[in-house]
């Protein structure tokens, strides 16, 4: 059932029409993502039981499905689409799942993980926050800054404040003990935003 379901989520996000370069290939974008999380959560957590490995496989399934130019382009129009975007990856990855023969209790577990109910309560939200918060660091911090030349140091400041905030105290050890790789442009500002 396990290699089914992660067979799945890798069949779906294979079907993303955007790309991005990786080790000189072209790679649909969520497929990538997809890989680095399941990469990540073996470093951070490698006695992560099968839940939370599909969990993470499955975090941003399809997300070209569902962009954010369908929302407002304000505040609010951004934390609907987040929310709608959690709502629509948990029940796709619980429906892969069914497929693949998995019980209730495993599609509710794993459907409350990837839709980060209870953030800071359950500890399945919260190991699902801190991969995709560890992956963003090491793999999409830098891009991000990149696409955002109008942000000032203040507002770089604030973004990795909440990222860091959103993670758990295990993800920050993780951090502090050097088992990720900081974007060598930012580490300045990195730690000049966690002082």
């Amino acid at each position: 059932m396990f290699n089914k379901v992660i067979a799945l989520i890798d069949e779906a996000n294979n079907q993303d029409p955007n790309t991005e370069q990786f080790n000189g290939e072209s790679v649909p974008k969520e497929y990538l993502y997809s890989q680095r999380m399941s990469d990540m959560l073996s470093r951070f957590n490698p006695g992560a039981d099968e839940q939370m490995q599909i969990a993470v496989r499955g975090q941003h399934i399809q997300r070209w499905k569902s962009p954010r130019s369908d929302f407002a382009m304000n505040k609010q129009g951004y934390h609907q689409w987040r929310s709608a975007l959690y709502i629509f990856h948990a029940s796709t990855v619980v429906a892969l799942m069914q497929q693949a023969g998995y019980g209730e209790a495993e599609q509710n577990r794993v459907y409350d993980a990837v839709a980060k109910k209870n953030i800071k309560r359950n500890p399945d939200s919260q190991l699902v926050e801190d991969v995709a918060s560890l992956v963003f660091i090491e793999h999409y911090m830098l891009g991000f800054a990149n696409s955002k030349p109008d942000y000032d140091e203040q507002k770089w400041i604030g973004i990795i404040r909440r990222t860091w905030q959103k993670m758990s105290d295990d993800a920050h050890e993780f951090v502090l003990a050097g088992h990720i790789t900081l974007p060598p442009p930012l580490v300045g500002l990195i730690h000049k935003a966690l002082e």
